[in-house]
């Protein structure tokens, strides 16, 4: 990698050496529940549903890991899709629609 290419990946993602930046640009499912508030059990499930943050398995004993990143991005859409972080869902904020009763 070049320095450029350094100076474009997100802050959250160090590059401290090979061991460094694996326990930094990935999280087992315990870390992940940390870092996002969670318990790990609220994750496990989350992944045998298929919702919540995307996950895959690594290595041999196929761990499940989550990117640091993903689970930022998983967090912004969040954000996104709450009408109290998202002003333009907000129901209050939108104009008042007639029902279908009141117009005939």
């Amino acid at each position: 990698m070049t320095a450029n290419s350094l100076s474009s990946l997100p802050a959250t993602v160090s590059f401290l050496g090979p061991t460094g930046a694996a326990q930094r640009a990935f999280l087992n499912l315990k870390k992940a529940a940390e870092y996002l508030g969670l318990s790990p059990n609220t994750l496990y499930v989350w992944r045998h549903r298929r919702q919540g943050p995307p996950s895959f398995r690594m290595g041999v004993r196929g761990r499940v890991m989550y990117r640091l990143e993903t689970l930022d991005a998983w967090v912004r859409e969040q954000e996104l899709a709450d009408s109290r972080s998202n002003t333009s869902l907000n129901p209050v904020s939108s104009a008042p629609r007639l029902s279908r009763t009141a117009a005939t």
